[in-house]
């Protein structure tokens, strides 16, 4: 029996992006694995996608359109034809239209699979077309680019081999070892020869238990953090003044800010000693090269974008972008641009009517978006009820008799069992798709291994069924995959130089292709030059003085913590990156919900003794928001002060049928509509269940 190697790549969101390897046999997949040739994957994969094939296979894969038949959320379906389906969405939203207008129909998805045409080209083309309301994707990293942009003018980071050449690495706000495995390696390999590593994070996680320096912050106090550094960088004089003179907008009015923020100011901030913070300044600006990797969980709280725009300072105050081994490691998304155009079509298409914000999707559902409010949503690369902040809200949501609501699923997620119409989704081993990474520098194409299982059907697939239902006639929405791919890559690499020489032909025979960067640019901005309309940093932003915001970094606590005081029992609340999920994804697999374990939430000792907590004890998490019962852990691995929850457990697969984000707030970060997770404060006591 003849075995074929398709190539392939794992979709799911983490900057990492491996290349994969599946063996199929008689049209069934055997063996699914990393590719070895690949210079970041490098022969292995995560605990998360190490068991793809038993998601691929799992009995609980959903094979066929249903329709609900019971109320809402009872779980009460039959089995209907495609033509079906497809018809009765047609036909709902024809009369939604009529009635309300297309803005009434709002699509709601996210990062459930990460690829041009299943999720950039799908997320566009059908809904311009339609006029639907818009949605802004702002979950994750909204507030971190819209201070890149700001401060850098792109998203442009070295490779993770370019980590072997750093003396000094700080991880500030990020796990690694959890989200994005596959650097850990070349940090080792830096340790080695002599890289001193510090982990800045309020717990104590994989990646900080292997450093060198921990420093347990108190969480959303980063940015108080960096501008403390930089006030001793500047006032013992161990800034780069030739290259701020040469580099930078605003250097002097930067220098003015962080005189605000002494070392004693920010030890009483950030719970940090006074002599930690010189001498962290100290190591930082006198160690070359110096870096600072960090990632999105650092955002998500209210003064998340001014936090990431003091972190983005630092290596201009010390000269350090355009250094090999030196710089900010963030993401490497602004290199593999899309043209937008191409992307969605948006100049044949009628205007977007509205947008709304995807972290107030409760509150849209329940009556803060009228005239006209949503009559219907479709739900794709998303499980809202089980990732998105406020979720009791969302359930709430959910439940309007009114709302017809579509989700385009692999699985019987929380949200899907509120749905009207529920649609079979293919995996990454069913479908073609192309896709950039945010932490390395490399396309991968991803060949359909296999045919669909049951009836599942691509995003892609089921956007061209719902256009030609729609009555929409445009070509663009009727290509098959692989012509929508070919045309967007070729419109892109005719405006981007990082493209050049990059075909789909080229894609499929190799796999994997390097991005296309010549000498000057290999390391990010060693040519000196920042694309923002000066040329230079702009620590001093012109631009978001326009809006009316700060255009110097600064420190704000979050409204809630200072609504809920530690003197009155609050604590601030943490949802961390599980090990063995990606966000709620693989969360219903039971070989890796075996072994990240039930819902707990790690409380330090101190904090259990004053509540009469034990370890292993069932606690109530609870605030204005709503609640949830968790496991507790008692550890030192938080602070006092702190708990942590991992994010991602299913609710229906909780003991109380809730998670963490029915505590989470829904409110709105200081920069680009972000998400707030992490300004969160709760009440902990035993449960009597």
């Amino acid at each position: 029996m003849t075995t074929q190697r398709v190539r392939g790549c794992c979709p799911h969101d983490c900057p990492d992006t491996c290349a994969t390897i599946t063996e199929v046999r008689d049209g069934r997949a055997v063996a699914f694995y990393a590719d070895p040739e690949h210079p970041i994957t490098q022969g292995w994969l995560c605990a998360k996608v190490r068991p793809y094939l038993e998601r691929v296979y799992s009995p609980d894969r959903l094979l066929y359109p249903l329709r609900r038949v019971g109320p809402k959320g009872s779980g009460r379906w039959e089995r209907i034809s495609w033509d079906e389906a497809i018809t009765t969405i047609a036909e709902r939203w024809r009369a939604i239209i009529a009635e309300y207008g297309a803005a009434a129909i709002l699509p709601y998805s996210y990062s459930g699979t990460l690829g041009l045409l299943q999720t950039a080209i799908v997320d566009a083309r059908l809904w311009n077309r339609m006029g639907a309301s818009g949605l802004e994707r702002t979950i994750c990293c909204a507030a971190a680019h819209t201070a890149v942009y700001a401060t850098l003018g792109a998203r442009r980071s070295p490779d993770y081999d370019d980590l072997r050449h750093s003396r000094l690495i700080i991880l500030w706000g990020h796990n690694p070892a959890s989200a994005g495995p596959h650097a850990m390696p070349f940090i080792r390999q830096a340790q080695r020869a002599g890289a001193f590593v510090v982990v800045i994070d309020p717990r104590q996680t994989a990646t900080a238990r292997s450093a060198d320096l921990h420093l347990a912050i108190r969480p959303a106090t980063d940015g108080a953090l960096a501008l403390g550094m930089m006030n001793v960088i500047f006032a013992e004089n161990l800034h780069d003044e030739a290259w701020l003179e040469a580099h930078t907008v605003g250097w002097r009015e930067l220098r003015a800010r962080a005189a605000e923020y002494d070392p004693e100011r920010v030890a009483t901030i950030t719970g940090l000693p006074v002599a930690t913070i010189i001498e962290l300044a100290r190591r930082y600006a006198t160690t070359k090269p110096a870096i600072i990797k960090t990632a999105d969980g650092i955002q998500r709280h209210q003064n998340g974008g001014q936090t990431f725009r003091a972190l983005l300072c630092l290596p201009a105050v010390v000269g350090q972008y355009g250094v090999r081994g030196g710089g900010l490691a963030y993401s490497t998304g602004g290199y593999a641009t899309w043209d937008a155009e191409a992307v969605g079509h948006a100049s044949e298409c009628p205007p977007v009517p509205r947008t709304v914000n995807m972290n107030r999707l409760g509150a849209a559902l329940t009556g803060e978006v009228t005239d006209p409010p949503i009559m219907s949503l479709f739900v794709y690369c998303a499980n809202p009820l089980a990732s998105s902040p406020n979720a009791g809200l969302i359930e709430q949501g959910l439940q309007r008799e009114d709302l017809f609501t579509v989700v385009h699923e692999l699985f019987m997620t929380d949200t899907a069992r509120y749905a009207d119409i529920v649609l079979p989704a293919t995996s990454q081993l069913e479908h073609l798709d192309l896709h950039r990474a945010y932490g390395h520098r490399y396309l991968t194409l991803n060949q359909p291994a296999i045919a669909p299982l049951g009836e599942a059907k691509s995003n892609w697939d089921v956007t061209r069924l719902l256009a030609q239902a729609m009555g929409y006639s445009e070509p663009w929405l009727h290509e098959s995959a692989e012509e929508a791919i070919r045309g967007v890559l070729d419109a892109s690499r005719a405006r981007n130089p990082f493209l050049s020489g990059i075909t789909f032909e080229r894609l499929q025979q190799e796999g994997t292709v390097r991005l296309t960067l010549s000498p000057e640019n290999e390391v990010p901005f060693a040519d000196g030059h920042f694309p923002t309309p000066s040329g230079k940093v702009e620590l001093w932003s012109a631009a978001m003085a326009a809006q009316g915001l700060d255009p110097l970094p600064h420190y704000e606590p979050p409204a809630e913590y200072v609504a809920h005081p530690p003197e009155e029992g609050w604590l601030t609340l943490i949802s961390a990156a599980a090990h063995h999920f990606v966000s709620s994804s693989m969360a219903n697999q039971p070989g890796l919900r075996a072994k990240e374990g039930e819902p707990t939430i790690e409380i330090n000792p101190v904090d259990a003794a004053a509540r009469n907590i034990r370890d292993g004890d069932v606690v109530v998490v609870s605030n204005q928001r709503g609640q949830c019962h968790l496991r507790a852990v008692v550890s030192t691995n938080v602070p006092p002060g702190v708990v942590s929850a991992v994010k991602g457990h299913w609710p229906s697969l909780s003991p109380d049928g809730r998670n963490v984000n029915w505590t989470t707030p829904d409110a709105l970060a200081d920069l680009g509509g972000q998400s707030t997770f992490h300004s969160n404060r709760v009440q902990v006591w035993p449960s009597r269940i």
